[in-house]
Parts: C-alpha cells; sequence; structure tokens
C-alpha cells in the first residue's frame, strides 16, 4: 500500500499525525492494520507521512552529511528537515506535498527566513535522549489535535534541529534504534487508543496497565473459556456474579501483579491504607519497593 494514500484531509477528526521520515514505506503495513486502521476509517484520527528527501534541491538528494569534529557515521542534515517541517506545519492539517513536486516544485522557503510554526503543534523528536514515554506522557500528547513526529536516523539530527526547531524529544525506552520510525509507530498506536471510540470497549483504555483507571498499576489476570485448561480452573471469584467482589478481586490481582512485576511503581502511587495492608502480607516493605522486583 502506498504511504500517500493514509493521508486524507479530514479536518474533523480528533488528532492529526504529521510524521517526518526518510522511510515512509515502514509505516504502510502496521498503519493498515487492527486499531489503527479503523480509527482512520472512522476519521478519528488521520496521519499524513512526509519524505524529508522529497524535500532536497541538490542533484542527488542528500539528507546526511559527515560530522564537524570526526567520529563515525552520518549525520542528519538541518535544511531538509527544516524545510520539510515548516513547510508542512505552515499549511492546513493534512496537506502533503503532491509527489510530482518533489525536489523540483516545492513551496518558497529561504534557509535564514524562520516560518512561523502554530504554537499548538508540538514538534517531537523519537530519540533515545528523550524523556520516556509513560502513560502520563501519552495522555499528555492526546489533548493535541496535532503532533508532528520528527524520525532521527543515522547517527541522529543536526544539533541545530534540536535547539531551533524540536520542541519536545521522546524516547520508548533506553535503548538505541536504528531510526525513530519504530518509536513513532508506538506513539500513534499510544495516542490513538485514548481518542474516544477508538476501542471496540469504551473503558478499555482506562483499565490497561499504568493507567488512572486501575490507580496506575498493572494490569492483573483475565481470563475466557475454556473453564478448565490443562488442569488450571478459571477463579471461581468470577464466577459468582458479585460485581463488587469481582471489582476488589482484579485490585487485589493488579497490586500482586505490580509488585512482583514492577514494584519501583508502587511508591509512586496513591495507595490506601487497606492497599498497603495487601501488600504487607506479600512481603512488601515500602522502604525496598524501588530495589527490584519481588520474588514470584
Amino acid at each position: 500500500m502506498n504511504s500517500e494514500n493514509f493521508a486524507m484531509q479530514e479536518p474533523s477528526a480528533v488528532v492529526h499525525f504529521d510524521i517526518f521520515t526518510l522511510f515512509p514505506q515502514m509505516f504502510s503495513g502496521p498503519f493498515a492494520e487492527s486499531i489503527i486502521k479503523r480509527a482512520q476509517e472512522n476519521n478519528l484520527m488521520t496521519v499524513a507521512f512526509h519524505d524529508i528527501r522529497n524535500y532536497t534541491t541538490d542533484r542527488h538528494h542528500i539528507c546526511d552529511d559527515t560530522p564537524y569534529g570526526g567520529g563515525g557515521g552520518m549525520i542528519m542534515k538541518p535544511e531538509p528537515v527544516f524545510r520539510a517541517v515548516e513547510t508542512v506545519l505552515s499549511q492546513p492539517r493534512g496537506w502533503t506535498l503532491p509527489i510530482e513536486d518533489a525536489y523540483v516544485n516545492l513551496p518558497p522557503w529561504q534557509p535564514e527566513e524562520r516560518l512561523p510554526l502554530p504554537a499548538d503543534t508540538p514538534v517531537i523528536l523519537l530519540s533515545p535522549a528523550g524523556r520516556l514515554l509513560t502513560q502520563s506522557v501519552v495522555t499528555e500528547l492526546s489533548q493535541y489535535s496535532r503532533l508532528a513526529l520528527l524520525c532521527g536516523r543515522y547517527e541522529g539530527v543536526d544539533g541545530r534541529v534540536r535547539s531551533q526547531l524540536i520542541t519536545d524529544e521522546i524516547s520508548i525506552g533506553d535503548y538505541v534504534l536504528s531510526g525513530g520510525e519504530l518509536a513513532a509507530m508506538v506513539v500513534v498506536d499510544a495516542v490513538t487508543r485514548l481518542i474516544p471510540g477508538a476501542l471496540g470497549y469504551a473503558l478499555g483504555a482506562q483499565q490497561d496497565s499504568h493507567s488512572a483507571g486501575i490507580g496506575g498499576l498493572l494490569e492483573g489476570p483475565q481470563y475466557t473459556r475454556p473453564l478448565h485448561f490443562r488442569g488450571e480452573a478459571v477463579p471461581d471469584i468470577l464466577l459468582s456474579g458479585h460485581h463488587a467482589k469481582i471489582a476488589a478481586w482484579h485490585h487485589e490481582q493488579a497490586l500482586y501483579q505490580t509488585l512482583r512485576q514492577r514494584p519501583d511503581l508502587l511508591s509512586k502511587l496513591p495507595l490506601t491504607k487497606e492497599d498497603r495492608a495487601f501488600l504487607w502480607k506479600w512481603g512488601w516493605r515500602e522502604e525496598a519497593s524501588t530495589e527490584g522486583n519481588a520474588e514470584g
């Protein structure tokens, strides 16, 4: 599927993403499936892909060069990045450069003249040096109607992109990827899940791990048919029909799961007296909750 097919001028959509990349085709498969596909079909979100290389005007369409001061690898040049981002964000959301205009018929742009960008559109660099993407950051991003995501490549972007163009940097973890494309996919997916109507179950996003709906805890185990499988049965409480007791059981399971998998989270959460008493039964000590995972 051609990536240009994703770019639709639908101003009524809740959120629009402008993604700047050297490899737009990387998004074709993931964005044509499941929740993101349905959200686009239902005009809940739209995505426009912008090939940074299309904004070059030199003969070989070069987007990278060797770093000043030496060192290995290549650095993304500032001019194509600035030209792409400033040109696109100066247009209404949903605008894309016609493919026949790439390289040769670009909108006017002067390297030394800063184009004003919309103040309500974050320009986010996906980078291992950015702030960690958490559910609270996803919730923050979901409040915007337009987000610009810049996917770095090679050894990164020229420092002037950071100092003059970028308004935020986000990392999806303490590791290094070959580029920002996979991280951009994660951001789009996470934000899309919070758009009302994007999920089949209206409260689904509020009951996921880290969400406010379960107090920032990790989600506990869930069960479905068959009732018995390999000697293990679905817990009786889930068959009781007693909604209050079931809710209490789910909350305790979330506490226990968080204690086992991410005890470091517990010291940051507003635990009740009852929560603390439950955790103490399983060996939790608040002062030790950041020292490592508890025994299962």
